[in-house]
């Protein structure tokens, strides 16, 4: 069941993402990603190993996490709940068959499309800021949540109130159960991490509304669509959802202080160029350096073209000089810097 459930997530998925990238990214982004392809992949490489091991330190911390938060024993259960009260009670009057096939779509399908799109569409950026910022903000959701997650103990109210809430998204699609009890824990539900990662898109989504001006809008009502279904199914207390939206803040802005300020790249490129300076001066007896230009990101003309890594700290518009052509089913490119 659960090959079954993941091989349509993926189906659908990747449906909703051939369709945006024809409507939000543009033939011409796409002609230019195929040039500079490889200068781009160098320039996110490092966050995106990171990534990828905080994402596999979580799959084994989730194991004995809850062991852990039961010896710290911080229950924030009840606190929540007399603070909230009967609001995800309230919330749930409204149910409808609708509305209910609506927030189960966008809690499974539409939450993970929202955290793939941007990754792809930052991707055909020809500067890679965007994208650096974006995934250095997914790590911090990560680390920042599952440190939460150990210290403090909290259930939702389908779990704490059973008999009142309805799970609504397991009674009408059982099978996603299968899914959802592979990423998450009944006890890890402060604060809401569907939450804090699609709040961080939009977030990001709204300082490259610039260059994306309609991927913005579909983010925003996509990132308050997840919001309102982790309360509506019953899987979040409000206050949970008002803990994402803070912890995706604080992710941003942080992405936006620690990217540019180390490049792993430049790093290397330092020692490479101090490496032949020595060599250099060992041969001739003198302490001269090569002429050649240390920064390989600040040569003139496509950083694609070139092999070098793009400019850190060029901002978040696209600097593609060749994108100044309007795009097929879109507004005309914005003035590039």
């Amino acid at each position: 069941m659960l090959t079954q459930v993941l091989l349509q997530l993926t189906v659908v998925v990747t449906l909703m993402v051939l369709v945006s990238i024809a409507v939000f990214v543009g033939r011409y982004r796409l002609r230019d990603t195929r040039l500079e392809w490889r200068a781009r992949v160098r320039a996110a490489a490092p966050v995106t190993a990171l990534l990828a091991a905080v994402l596999l330190f979580n799959s084994v911390a989730r194991q004995y996490g809850p062991d852990v938060s039961w010896m710290i024993h911080w229950n924030l259960t009840w606190p929540i709940y007399d603070v909230e009260g009967e609001f995800i009670l309230w919330l749930q009057s409204f149910e409808a068959p609708a509305i209910t096939a609506y927030f189960s779509f966008i809690y499974i399908y539409g939450y993970v499309f929202l955290l793939v799109f941007p990754v792809i569409a930052y991707f055909a950026l020809s500067n890679t800021r965007p994208l650096r910022e974006l995934l250095t903000a997914y790590t911090l959701n990560y680390v920042l949540g599952l440190g939460i997650y150990v210290f403090i103990v909290a259930y939702g109210p389908r779990n704490m109130m059973p008999e009142l809430v309805d799970a609504l998204l397991y009674d009408t699609y059982p099978q996603y159960q299968h899914l959802t009890r592979q990423v998450n824990r009944n006890t890890n539900v402060f604060p809401s991490l569907h939450t804090s990662l699609a709040a961080t898109v939009t977030f990001l989504a709204f300082r490259t509304r610039a260059i994306y001006p309609k991927w913005f809008f579909l983010a925003t009502g996509l990132g308050v669509s997840v919001a309102i279904s982790t309360m509506y199914l019953g899987i979040h207390w409000a206050i949970d959802v008002a803990a994402g939206i803070v912890l995706a803040y604080i992710c941003v802005v942080l992405a936006g202080v620690l990217v540019g300020r180390w490049s792993v790249t430049a790093w290397i490129a330092t020692l490479r160029d101090s490496s032949t300076s020595r060599s250099t001066g060992s041969g001739t007896g003198t302490d001269t350096k090569p002429d050649a230009d240390p920064n390989p990101g600040s040569s003139s003309g496509s950083s694609g073209s070139s092999g070098s890594e793009p400019n850190a700290d060029a901002g978040t518009r696209d600097t593609t000089p060749s994108e100044s052509e309007p795009e097929t089913g879109s507004d005309p490119e914005p003035e590039r810097a």
